[in-house]
């Protein structure tokens, strides 16, 4: 290789690494720019807010902050309280059905023809009643009463309607018929009871149209 061949060797060198090292220039240059820029809008937003600003700033973030705690603490207290006040909610709904299983066993008994004015019918119904009032007395103490119906004015939030009973001397829906009996715990709805409501008696040709409209 002549000397000629060297040189132009060394120049292609040469010419690389000024390239390179130009790339790294500019790429130093590129992020101490960026770097200056942040710091300088650090500053601007630092030069914005005056002291007596961060501290009105900081009392800001302090109050909602408390404000925030303040309501999981009362969040807290009413699950608590709810717990406490209606931690029987779920057993004592599933217990009405004891006295629902109770009813339709003396039903049974009084339509039951072999048992029908026997000594022995009545003394089951007895003792029928007298569990059936130690229950009711139970659930008085824990706050689990029934609905009042027979009589009432239907109430959508107490009482659902089944059936309608035509009677004239009622107001249209009252409730003239108890199904099955509605409980209330405290001031929430167990269940509602089941009943049936009084409507006006229809004449012949009322109940004639009614008719006619089914077919």
């Amino acid at each position: 290789m002549d000397k000629e061949e060297l040189k132009k060797n060394d120049d292609k060198e040469l010419a690389s690494k000024d390239e390179n090292n130009s790339h790294k220039l500019e790429e130093n240059g590129e992020s101490q720019k960026t770097s200056d820029e942040n710091l300088d809008t650090q500053k601007k937003e630092e030069e914005k807010l005056s002291p007596e600003q961060e501290i009105e700033s900081l009392k800001d973030k302090l109050a909602r902050t408390f404000a925030e705690m303040e309501n999981q603490r009362r969040r807290f207290e009413k699950e608590k309280e709810d717990a406490y006040e209606y931690g029987g909610y779920s057993f004592a709904k599933e217990a009405l059905n004891l006295l629902d299983n109770l009813q339709r066993s003396k039903v049974a008994l009084e339509n039951d023809e072999n048992l029908k004015n026997t000594d022995a019918l009545k003394k089951i119904i007895e003792h029928l009643d007298i569990i059936n009032s130690d229950m009711l007395s139970i659930f008085k103490k824990n706050n689990i009463e029934p609905i009042k119906s027979i009589n009432e004015k239907l109430d959508p939030n107490l009482h659902q309607a089944m059936m309608e009973v035509e009677d004239d001397l009622k107001e249209p829906g009252t409730i003239v018929q108890e199904i099955q009996k509605g409980f209330m715990m405290k001031d929430r709805l167990l269940r509602p009871s089941l009943v049936g409501v009084s409507k006006k008696k229809l004449d012949k040709n009322e109940k004639k149209e009614q008719k006619d409209e089914k077919n």
